[in-house]
């Protein structure tokens, strides 16, 4: 197996700094250079309205579209106009509901988990104002993920959706969401995919998976803040849209970006594209785009994988910790965001005190409120999270523990 070459991989991350870790990654990566240098030319050389006939207008436009193909290369789309950007998952699922309020009538089902972000529950709650039946479905005791035996119950002939995550950002655990959209729609409904905590770690394949609705943020995946939304066309086609009377049902994706998106992040998606394919071929792959991102996350996961492992056999090895999820990361199945908590210490103390050791981590619900107090971990300022990506080392998980255990050798004297 080729071994992640670091010293190349951090060299193309400009924020990174011998002052600070930052393991708070799934907060918000670090942009990748090149898609850092897609928005400086943006915005020094292309700053203008698309639409126009003079040549900076153009030159506009044709980056917008270079970040929209690229954006269909990174998920796979069939067509780069699946592809909608927007300014975060947040407001991409809030605009993805009320295009397709209307579609619902009173008595429709749409099913929800305790398990994603607020991103994907709270949208779609907001629709019990119009008469539709909200279900949740249940984590898992056993498993602590989500499983097909819980969902069973819960489908009807008048559900019409079914929201659910890819990875719980608090869990870490990946769901095979192609076994989840080929049992939902098999009952004749559809999927929303949250993925934020997924695409910064795995080659997504929206058209392998069969998902209707996919969305992550690229600003936790290497780019600017901003996000985007994949949708199979047929589906996005029939949306109401959210933009100017004029603009029909056809006009897809721009009836679905209202005031237009942001065109230097949309640009630098090309640019984390390109970070990733010039990471395979610097590793000496070949081959297609997808083939080379096919490569560099296999390099990246390798990378996760020792990163997750050095942490959790740290953790898993004090009588005083707790681990939130899995402990274990078998076959690749946990990403390197790992959610924890030290028995009688408040999650604030421990993460504020890191702060001293230039390391940078987080505590509380991160949004996932709904499942942190159903595991009844929504006291002493909730749980405290390390969230790696592959440009974290293992000398960087080892400076972590090291002050962990100052921290708590500290608090139990």
């Amino acid at each position: 197996m080729t071994t992640l070459d670091m010293d190349h991989v951090q060299s193309q991350f400009p924020g990174l700094t011998p002052d600070w870790v930052f393991f708070d990654n799934a907060g918000g990566s670090q942009i990748a250079r090149p898609a850092l240098d897609r928005m400086v030319e943006f915005l020094t050389h292309r700053n203008v309205q698309i639409g126009g006939s003079y040549a900076v207008s153009q030159a506009a436009a044709g980056a917008l579209a270079a970040g929209r193909q690229a954006a269909a290369t990174l998920v796979n789309a069939a067509r780069a106009d699946e592809i909608v950007f927007g300014a975060s998952t947040t407001v991409l699922m809030g605009n993805l509901m009320q295009a397709m309020r209307r579609q619902f009538r009173p008595g429709d089902e749409v099913i929800v988990t305790m398990a994603d972000h607020e991103s994907n529950i709270g949208p779609w709650r907001r629709l019990e104002e119009y008469g539709v039946i909200i279900k949740v479905w249940p984590l898992n005791a056993q498993t602590m993920d989500l499983q097909l035996a819980d969902l069973a119950p819960l489908m009807s002939d008048r559900t019409r959706l079914v929201c659910v995550t890819h990875v719980s950002n608090i869990l870490g655990k990946v769901h095979p969401v192609a076994d989840f959209a080929r049992f939902i729609h098999d009952h004749g409904a559809l999927i929303c995919v949250d993925a934020v905590a997924y695409a910064p770690h795995r080659l997504i394949d929206v058209q392998a998976w069969d998902v209707d609705y996919y969305v992550f943020s690229l600003y936790k995946a290497y780019g600017p803040h901003g996000a985007l939304m994949y949708g199979k066309y047929d589906l996005l086609a029939e949306l109401d849209g959210l933009y100017h009377y004029f603009y029909g049902k056809d006009k897809v994706p721009a009836k679905l970006e209202p005031g237009n998106p942001s065109y230097e992040m949309a640009y630098a998606t090309e640019g984390i594209v390109e970070y990733l394919t010039t990471l395979a071929r610097h590793h000496g792959a070949t081959g297609s785009d997808r083939a080379l991102l096919a490569f560099a996350y296999d390099l990246i996961t390798a990378q996760e994988d020792a990163l997750t492992d050095r942490l959790l056999s740290w953790l898993s090895a004090r009588n005083d910790c707790r681990i939130i999820g899995e402990a274990v990361n078998r076959d690749s199945t946990r990403v390197p965001t790992i959610a924890f908590r030290f028995d009688g210490i408040a999650s604030g103390a421990v993460a504020r005190a890191m702060d001293d050791h230039g390391i940078a981590i987080r505590f509380g619900d991160f949004h996932s409120r709904r499942l942190v107090e159903h595991l009844g971990e929504d006291h002493d300022g909730g749980v405290l999270r390390v969230s790696m990506v592959h440009y974290n080392t293992l000398a960087q998980v080892d400076r972590l523990t090291d002050a962990l255990g100052k921290i708590l050798a500290r608090e139990a004297a």
